[in-house]
């Protein structure tokens, strides 16, 4: 009956023409919903490093892509953190369901293979981190990882969080591929850690290019060290 609420709530979402797209409403209803499909589906998520999460103001959250799932795990991990993703622009047409529900996230679609349309998302992701509405979750290697490796990252995206004078916060996730292909069939396991957090005055001082090698060090350390105590 809930999911059915759920689903009936999302579709009576109109993101055309809305002009205030955050809602409290909406985020409690979307943090319940994915409560409860993790205890349906029978996944364990393990979090490290929550503390680490600046207790004022807005940051750019960013982690590595596995699985299609992921943010649905970091907005469990982290209910009270208000993130809006940066997401691709073709879930906008294949699940519109979701969303629907995403557009009241304040979530932003992107077009990886438009750089021009890819620049305007930068500036709406900077303008929200600036007015305060939410924090923004980026994927920054801009595709999913088929292979489990971390992929290069895209030094650009990482813009948001000096154009806009945030903190970048830097975290991995383990286990989402895993979980989704066994969904309700068996017991999965998916590891969220939060490594650290850069401020924002060496965000804003620090070349992006630098940053990106930064944080794919402290990413790909983390992977490896999480997969060698759970192959």
């Amino acid at each position: 009956l809930f999911i059915g609420f759920c689903a009936l709530s999302f579709a009576l979402i109109r993101p055309s023409g809305d002009p205030d797209r955050g809602s409290e409403f909406y985020r409690r209803l979307c943090n319940a919903l994915i409560g409860l499909l993790v205890k349906l589906t029978r996944v364990n998520i393990t979090v490290s490093g929550d503390d680490k999460i600046p207790e004022n103001g807005r940051f750019l959250l960013v982690c590595n892509h596995l699985n299609d799932i992921d943010p649905a795990v970091i907005l469990y991990a982290l209910p009270e953190a208000q993130l809006g993703f940066i997401a691709k622009k073709e879930i906008y047409k294949t699940l519109p369901l979701i969303s629907r529900v995403m557009h009241k996230l304040h979530c932003l679609p992107i077009d990886r293979e438009n750089d021009r349309a890819a620049a305007r998302t930068v500036i709406d992701a900077v303008k929200l981190l600036k007015s305060g509405k939410v924090s923004i979750g980026l994927f920054p290697e801009g595709y999913v990882s088929r292979s489990g490796e971390l992929l290069g990252l895209r030094a650009g995206s990482l813009k948001i969080a000096s154009r806009a004078g945030v903190p970048i916060v830097i975290c991995t996730i383990l286990g989402t591929p895993q979980a989704a292909g066994g969904l309700f069939i068996r017991k999965n396991s998916v590891y969220f850690d939060i490594l650290g957090v850069i401020p924002a005055e060496r965000v804003i001082s620090t070349d992006t290019s630098a940053l990106s090698e930064e944080i794919s060090a402290v990413m790909r350390e983390n992977l490896e060290k999480r997969k060698a105590e759970h192959p």
